[in-house]
């Protein structure tokens, strides 16, 4: 799907070829090498970096094999107690990264309705090929689950979310709680998620759109599947594959009409539809992908913040889903 300059919103523009710029890589070898040099630059401007306005602490969540996961917690500066966890997992193509990254979502959330977040730090495709980056969030699920009295949340409204491929791996992780029982999600949050490696759509071929198109795509795939990339790849990898959505909590999630993964999340909103999920979808014309993080400033950037929050702050309210 080529798309052209003029099919981009106006105030999107700019900023969006800027940054493009910046980000769009020629070859796939310079791709895995800016991923790899972007660890040194997330830790510099972001790791360990509090929010002003918000409770924040980091606590180490401990794997199977004893080695340790680094979670960061936002809380509002006032005492919560009996308030939703959602367990928030950041983008970067599976492969770039920190949760620190997502400060603005943590308080757009936590003001739309109190809430404590959980961001793991977990491995990414550069160090680690799946099924690393999944089931380090199922491990922080399942903590945040046996510590919800000690974090102030409800273990019944247990939440997840993500942008890009944080909003893959909440579909993923979703899928993987269901099928596993020891853990419920009450409401997931995908936004524009990074769901099928196998790019068949219309929008995931040939796309030349800004920030992301369709060979940082494939290259951010290779990355993240490792030896599975093209072959017996699971849905617990690539949500997208996925054949059976029953059962699986409410939903939220928007997307650009230019960007590569419109088209794989049409199809998911379509698919949990289909098997009585409720669903609440908006696509945004002329929007390329992670258009409200990049000019959170532009109207339709405000707008579609606002959709994903009235959607929230009613799942808050509403969204429950007891635990076994």
């Amino acid at each position: 799907m080529k798309v052209s300059r003029k099919e981009v919103d106006k105030q999107l523009r700019f900023r969006g070829m800027l940054l493009n710029r910046l980000v769009m890589k020629k070859s796939e070898d310079e791709f895995i090498q800016a991923m790899q040099n972007s660890r040194k630059v997330m830790d510099k401007r972001f790791r360990g970096r509090d929010i002003d306005g918000l409770d924040c602490s980091e606590v180490e969540v401990s794997r199977v094999d004893g080695s340790m996961i680094r979670v960061r917690i936002y809380k509002p500066l006032h005492p919560v107690e009996g308030v939703p966890g959602v367990l928030w997992i950041h983008g970067g193509g599976y492969a770039q990264g920190v949760p620190e990254m997502s400060g603005d979502m943590y308080k757009e959330l936590i003001n739309a309705s109190d809430c404590v977040i959980v961001a793991p730090d977990y491995r990414l495709s550069i160090d680690a090929p799946y099924p690393a980056a999944l089931e380090d969030c199922y491990v922080v699920l399942l903590w945040m689950k046996d510590h919800a009295a000690e974090l102030g949340i409800r273990d019944d409204q247990l939440m997840a979310g993500g942008e890009s491929a944080g909003g893959g791996l909440t579909a993923a992780l979703a899928l993987y709680a269901r099928d596993r029982g020891e853990v419920k999600l009450a409401f997931q949050m995908p936004l524009y998620p990074m769901l099928d490696d196998r790019m068949a759509t219309e929008s995931a071929r040939e796309n030349n759109a800004y920030i992301w198109n369709s060979d940082m795509n494939r290259w951010a795939w290779k990355l993240y599947l490792g030896e599975r990339f093209g072959t017996g790849v699971p849905s617990y990898a690539a949500a997208g594959r996925a054949v059976d959505y029953r059962n699986l909590p409410p939903a939220v999630t928007f997307v650009g009409d230019i960007e590569p993964f419109r088209d794989e999340t049409i199809q998911f909103v379509e698919n949990l539809k289909r098997a009585g999920v409720p669903v609440d979808f908006k696509i945004y014309k002329g929007a390329y992908h992670g258009f409200d993080i990049i000019n959170p400033k532009a109207e339709i950037s405000r707008t579609a913040r606002d959709f994903l929050m009235q959607s929230f702050k009613h799942a808050a309210q509403h969204l429950f889903a007891r635990q076994n």
